[in-house]
């Protein structure tokens, strides 16, 4: 016979036994439950990103259709002209031709561009199936271009408009793309990944491996993909164009030389040594653009990376940087848009040769890259803290929605002892956009902005005022210029105890 407190220690030890086993299995569940949430997130997410892509594309593609419009509108004004007023401006008609092959030649590198770009991502995914209450709000936001430094890209009414990636990595006369995920300066990978595409070099030259592409270049351009887009979408394309001539043409470089060249300059002198040293320093560019800026600073002797976050600015930096054979191997009509503060019609109709320079020929050191995505969520990863030697920001840091999170966020990817080196207005992007109540938008003075920046261990070593321009037809009778904050201020050394 069994004593009886045998009996209930054996219970006692399977109702233990029993509530554990029934634990793990409710932490399986939670778990399985959490896992399934991640990936459905991710494929919304993936879904938002698709949709957004699509529908930049389309703006790019729906170009030539736009400005046929704009010309349309054009004569029919010139039509309801009496005869004796017509008379007077007899050329009218052939300004009208001249402006339609202007088009024409401006479709035609656009769509080489597109041609050229490889999808980061499946463009055939769609939102059917991924339910999720916010799936009206813009997907294209957090991929917008905004050009409100671009005075002829803002509305009238308003007064302002929005500003504006794809990894691309050189290494000498070779180019490569590199991992969104922004691997630290420090890493010389000379095989790297962009959303699990891999990109191989060759002579300059890239080498696709398509094994993992989801649509062909070709079949993404297909008109099912394709989609009618509002004319704002548009206008940030004939921004674009504008932009080409800032960062890749001989007519931008009085700009350049207005913004990169105190930026390039300073960099100089307060790395005076780096060719000495075994490993460059390194310097981080965010809102690189084109990718110019990113490039003359890797000329200069640095390990340059430039950090982009817009898809119209990297389709187009893409196809720049590791694409163009010559200089001057496009012409693009980059002033044709606007009728207005024109000398001439030969002033607005000027052919703009790109560009001005061979990228991949330029003397780029070794480690130049571009990193696609929102400065924040890449560079606060852990694996950037202290890792830059210098950040440069130009006509950026008022595109931030908070402006002191950018202020954080240079702060902690700098060493100690590090460079950050301003140039810019605080035109802030999301100070009056209308029909978006919750758009969060936080717009410091300047002295604001310098004091906050001291909170996070920064010194001003130099501070000037540049008079300088942003994208602006030199030749147009309207300059609308800007009194540039420039400064470098150093992170000071953290105190040792």
């Amino acid at each position: 016979m069994i004593p009886s407190s045998e009996v209930t220690e054996t219970a006692t030890v399977s109702e233990t036994v029993t509530s554990t086993s029934t634990d793990n299995e409710r932490i399986e569940i939670l778990r399985e439950v959490d896992d399934e949430e991640v990936r459905r997130q991710k494929k919304l997410e993936e879904a938002l990103e698709a949709k957004s892509l699509r529908r930049i594309i389309s703006a790019y593609l729906n170009y030539p259709e736009a400005a046929e419009e704009d010309l349309k509108k054009w004569e029919r004004s010139y039509r309801k002209l009496s005869p004796a007023h017509k008379a007077l401006v007899p050329h009218y008609a052939l300004k009208f031709q001249r402006l339609r092959r202007c088009i024409s030649t401006n479709s035609y590198f656009i769509f080489n561009m597109l041609q050229a770009f490889e999808p980061p991502i499946d463009l055939s995914q769609d939102l059917d199936g991924c339910e999720d209450s916010n799936l009206d709000c813009a997907p294209h936001e957090k991929y917008i271009l905004d050009e409100r430094h671009d005075p002829s890209c803002q509305p009238a009414l308003t007064n302002n408009c929005a500003h504006e990636e794809e990894s691309k990595s050189m290494h000498d006369s070779e180019l490569q793309r590199m991992d969104s995920s922004a691997p630290p300066p420090n890493n010389h990978s000379e095989d790297t990944r962009i959303n699990d595409k891999r990109y191989d070099c060759d002579g300059g030259h890239l080498n696709h491996d398509h094994d993992n592409a989801s649509l062909s270049s070709h079949d993404w351009l297909d008109p099912s993909l394709q989609t009618h887009v509002p004319l704002v979408d548009v206008d940030k394309v004939r921004c674009i164009i504008r932009n080409i001539v800032r960062d890749w043409a001989a007519e931008g470089q009085r700009e350049r030389d207005q913004c990169y060249k105190p930026i390039l300059d300073e960099l100089d002198s307060l790395f005076p040594d780096r060719q000495k040293k075994s490993i460059p320093p390194s310097c981080l560019v965010p809102g690189a653009g084109l990718g110019r800026l990113a490039l003359e600073i890797s000329c200069l002797g640095f390990i340059s990376q430039g950090n982009e976050f817009s898809y119209y600015m990297m389709i187009c930096s893409s196809f720049i940087l590791n694409y163009a054979q010559v200089p001057g191997e496009w012409t693009i009509y980059p002033w044709i848009h606007s009728n207005c503060n024109s000398v001439s019609d030969n002033d607005q109709l000027r052919p703009v040769s790109i560009p001005d320079i061979h990228p991949a020929s330029a003397g780029i050191t070794e480690g130049f890259s571009m990193c696609g995505g929102d400065f924040v969520e890449v560079y606060n990863e852990s694996c950037h803290a202290g890792m830059w030697d210098a950040v440069v920001t130009c006509f950026f840091i008022d595109t931030a929605h908070n402006i002191i999170e950018y202020i954080e966020t240079i702060s902690k990817i700098l060493k100690d002892g590090g460079v950050w080196i301003n140039l810019g207005p605080l035109l802030y992007h999301f100070a009056d956009t209308y029909g978006h109540g919750n758009e969060m938008s936080i717009e410091l003075s300047l002295e604001d902005v310098k004091r906050v920046a001291s909170q996070y261990g920064f010194e001003i070593e130099k501070e000037r005022t540049i008079e300088t321009t942003y994208t602006t037809n030199p030749r147009s009778m309207m300059q609308n210029r800007y009194y540039a904050a420039f400064w470098t201020m150093r992170k000071k050394c953290a105190k040792t105890t």
